[in-house]
């Protein structure tokens, strides 16, 4: 069923506007995505009516907070099809997530022992894992790319009886490639490691099921998937995450205190010291009260609709280099690219001139850009929310940049 657009962009205020007296196409929900009115509606009825901290009283405002906070969990078990919601961990994002895992790996890790993951790693799937090796002897192994996608050789390679963690994205944030993190998954546990995937591109564009990928654990941002920014989600395994020691002390997670020692909630309020971020867990139930009615399916087919339309035209301009795999049914709603001659700030800032809002740097994935052997890339990012007509503009944008750069003018 394709989606009702001019219904959804409704939604989105943000999007009619003129931005250089042009009408704004947003292209760079990689980075962050809009959110729909829904969404700051909840928002804003929350710190207008019920705001008040959650578990900590019996009066009618922090019932109320304490409801709608807790529904937000349930509605993320759902959304993942977690087993409990005990296996459902409020974080800031999937840096946070991501980081808690890998301290995780601390308590576990010998000297010898391996972590591996891939030359496309954001730095947040790669940084924690740097420090976790760096403090307990073991090696971080990389697998790299064939045919801008995932080499499956090198990873069935890399992976021994000595790998401990295996720490995969979802979908690349840079080259667009869906990752078969099910098979890797399988290749991980026959081995005896542990799997962790990398869902902040993946969660807000496709059904996730995570006992289906029996993934040990999955992260998503809020801020990804039309929800505030902020706060996101860790899924693990209630087996591993009992395992877990927590990260941070104080508030909301502990049982007894004594004058020495001290004892924890069960999950998933260990790991959730202080007072949380209330009205972005309420926000992030909200989106995916909103992703959820569209459905996830209907998302992930309108966006490859849109890679199928805008990826011929792309390629027939002279010039243009695109990174990552060919097969569009293998990529996600991301397209980096280059164009011969020009750094990707001046094309992101001319795109930007004619409306075309794109993203320019390395993305976060500094080895990765190192590795294809570019200084920078732009990129451009598709969601449910984008129209055959911003794929047109792009193009336009795209050739009216070469244009001008050639002759200095349009």
């Amino acid at each position: 069923m394709s989606l009702e657009i001019a219904k959804i962009r409704r939604d989105f205020q943000i999007l009619d506007q003129i931005v250089n007296d042009e009408p704004l196409v947003y292209l760079d929900s990689a980075a962050t995505t809009q959110k729909p009115k829904q969404v700051l509606d909840v928002m804003r009825r929350y710190y207008e009516q019920d705001n008040a901290n959650v578990h900590r009283g019996v009066h009618t405002l922090a019932e109320r907070a304490t409801a709608d906070y807790e529904a937000s969990r349930d509605k993320a078990r759902a959304f993942l099809n977690a087993g409990s919601r005990k296996e459902i961990l409020f974080t800031r994002g999937t840096t946070t997530g991501l980081n808690w895992v890998a301290k995780f790996a601390e308590q576990l890790l010998q000297p010898g022992d391996e972590v591996v993951i891939s030359i496309m790693e954001h730095h947040s799937n790669i940084i924690p894992w740097q420090q976790a090796v760096a403090k307990t002897g073991a090696v971080l192994k990389f697998v790299y790319l064939k045919d801008g996608e995932l080499d499956m050789a090198d990873l069935e390679a890399k992976i021994t009886n000595q790998t401990k963690f295996v720490s995969i994205t979802h979908v690349s944030n840079v080259l667009g490639v869906i990752n078969p993190v099910k098979e890797i998954g399988q290749i991980a546990h026959r081995h005896g490691a542990i799997m962790v995937v990398d869902g902040a591109q993946s969660a807000p564009h496709m059904q996730i099921d995570v006992v289906d990928l029996d993934c040990d654990f999955f992260t998503l941002s809020g801020h990804k998937m039309a929800g505030p920014t902020g706060i996101g989600v860790l899924y693990g395994k209630a087996d591993l995450l009992n395992q877990m020691n927590p990260i941070e002390f104080g508030g909301e997670m502990i049982d007894f205190v004594y004058e020495q020692t001290a004892t924890w909630k069960e999950l998933p309020w260990k790991f959730e010291a202080g007072t949380p971020n209330i009205a972005g867990s309420i926000g992030l139930g909200a989106a995916i009260d909103y992703l959820t009615e569209i459905g996830l399916a209907d998302i992930h087919q309108h966006e490859q609709d849109l890679i199928n339309y805008v990826m011929p035209k792309l390629r027939e301009i002279d010039g243009l280099t695109i990174y990552g795999p060919v097969d569009n049914t293998r990529r996600g709603g991301v397209i980096a690219f280059n164009i011969d001659g020009l750094h990707p700030h001046d094309v992101a800032t001319a795109l930007d001139m004619e409306g075309v809002a794109v993203r320019a740097g390395h993305h976060c994935a500094q080895p990765l850009i190192n590795y294809l052997g570019v200084p920078a890339t732009a990129r451009a990012s598709f969601y449910l929310y984008n129209t055959f007509a911003d794929c047109d503009k792009l193009v336009e944008a795209i050739k009216l940049t070469k244009e001008f750069f050639k002759h200095g003018t349009i």
